[in-house]
């Protein structure tokens, strides 16, 4: 019974469509570059700060180390 309803589900790329067509209803063709060009920025931004970060802590350790030899 349960493997009859597993074989029903969308599966792999099936969802990725439905994702696309869901988003298009509510956001609407226009605003979807908008928001994909927003969420790259984003990713770029985070990418910055954690590149950012670890060199910090990379710097902090070699500081914290330097004062205890």
């Amino acid at each position: 019974m349960f493997e009859s309803l597993l074989l029903q589900m969308p599966m792999g790329t099936e969802w990725i469509w439905i994702a696309i067509i869901i988003g298009v209803f509510i956001f609407g063709a226009k605003k979807i570059p908008e928001l994909a060009k927003t969420l790259g920025k984003a990713k770029g931004e985070y990418k910055k700060g954690e590149i950012e970060g670890d060199k910090e802590l990379k710097d902090f350790k070699e500081n914290n180390n330097d004062k205890t030899s």
